[in-house]
């Protein structure tokens, strides 16, 4: 267990690159537990690892007394003598220990879990050390091995995880494939993994396009923002800090060949490139391309967006189960809500707009009974019952609540239409 100790500390300090030094006193701090397991915790011992001979040396250290009481803190002056011959009472006598081989399986195999876990724990830093300033940035690796979903990459120092919910859905890899992927954390205190990898974060794709594109690296072309569901589309908004410089054109690169490289990088993951813009209108219809917009209603204080665009549009506008007008609405941080032209028009109109003051009332409700045939407020009060609840499927205890609150709201409203009906604005209502 002790011998050969210079050997192994070098060898281990240059695979590892581990500070020589600091595995030495590992190594001397677990010999010490060891030594005061196997000879008495009350006594006073010493390590020190001798680089000549490449040994572990314990001393000890009694006090010389008459008669010994105490045989791990004193020692006899007859035999302090015969290692000291000018030694004297109440002296400290320190004294180098033979057999240090006889400190017994245990008390080696404990020395051996601390000289690991020391070497682990420099081991440690020195990773951190190694990638804390490349937390950010793209790294490549080759796939290990496969843990319960999620995937170990070999970094050639260390490995890293790349978790199950990291990866890039519908792709399959094998052990030895190359793969890259974003660094997304950098651990220091931790048993298990310190490198936590990404392929289905936004900033994977801002970094593959800072890479594709000198002019974003440059600074010259801006990412605004971005936003993805991996494996099937994603978008950027991207400026350009120059007048003369086009930031579509500059990501799109000669006949496509930079985005292309980082749609390949991502297996085909569709990428609409934006032009950023200050204006919210503006820039929400660059964002629903290739969907034309017809007209947009800004809330600032909402931060919402009404998008009105041409009836054949419409399915264009909000994509396959949403996912365009989703994706538009995470890049500018902004509700948006998509109507038709049609059905803009009905929600203006001066009936729908009474029923939807209808306390209880929401926008579905409203034009399932607009489309039923009940336009107004006041068509709702004269309904009858049974006409409401065959369009509405609501129950007839909700129909009457309805009608009394369309009563109510007929009321409140009365004197004012009186004066306003014929010069109704339905864009001053605060419903759109």
């Amino acid at each position: 267990m002790l011998s050969d100790l210079k050997r192994i500390i070098d060898q281990i300090s240059r695979d590892k690159g581990i500070d020589r030094q600091l595995l030495i006193e590992a190594l001397e701090e677990a010999v010490l537990s060891a030594a005061k397991k196997r000879y008495g915790l009350r006594r006073d011992i010493e390590v020190k690892f001798n680089e000549e001979f490449g040994e572990v040396e314990l001393f000890q250290f009694r006090k010389v007394v008459e008669r010994v009481e105490d045989e791990q803190t004193e020692v006899s002056i007859l035999e302090a003598m015969r290692l000291d011959p000018e030694v004297e009472l109440g002296d400290e006598l320190g004294s180098k220990m033979e057999n240090v081989s006889d400190l017994g399986r245990i008390a080696a195999q404990s020395a051996k879990q601390v000289i690991i876990q020391k070497m682990k724990d420099a081991e440690r830093d020195v990773i951190f050390d190694m990638y804390r300033d490349r937390k950010g940035d793209i790294v490549n690796g080759i796939v290990q091995r496969f843990e319960r979903g999620n995937m170990i990459i070999n970094l050639g120092r260390t490995d890293a995880l790349l978790p199950k919910k990291e990866q890039m859905p519908r792709r399959s890899y094998r052990q030895g494939d190359r793969i890259r992927a974003f660094l997304m954390e950098v651990r220091q205190d931790v048993r298990d993994h310190q490198l936590i990898l990404s392929r289905t974060c936004n900033e994977f794709l801002v970094k593959l396009f800072e890479m594709e594109v000198p002019e974003i690296a440059e600074g010259i072309v801006k990412i605004i923002n971005a936003c993805r569901e991996p494996g099937s589309r994603a978008k950027i908004a991207v400026a350009s800090a120059e007048p003369d410089v086009d930031p579509v054109g500059a990501c799109v690169g000669m006949k496509g060949s930079r985005v292309q490289n980082v749609v390949q990088e991502l297996q085909g993951e569709k990428i609409d490139i934006v032009p950023w813009s200050p204006d919210p209108a503006k820039y929400v219809s660059n964002a629903l391309a290739p969907a034309q917009v017809s007209m947009v209603v800004v809330d600032e204080d909402k931060k919402t967006l009404l998008v009105v665009v041409p009836d054949d549009q419409l399915s264009l506008a909000i994509g396959r189960q949403g996912q365009n007008v989703r994706l538009a609405s995470q890049l500018l941080g902004w509700r948006i809500d998509v109507k038709s032209e049609q059905k803009y028009a009905k929600m203006t109109e001066a009936g729908f707009q009474s029923m939807m003051r209808i306390r209880g009332m929401n926008e579905r409700l409203v034009e399932t009974l607009y489309d039923g045939g009940i336009t107004s407020a006041q068509e709702l009060v004269n309904a009858e019952v049974a006409e409401v609840v065959e369009l509405s499927g609501l129950a007839e205890e909700t129909v009457q609540i309805l009608q009394e609150e369309a009563g109510r709201t007929l009321s409140a409203a009365e004197p004012q239409e009186t004066e306003s009906e014929e010069s109704f604005d339905p864009m001053m209502d605060d419903k759109l």
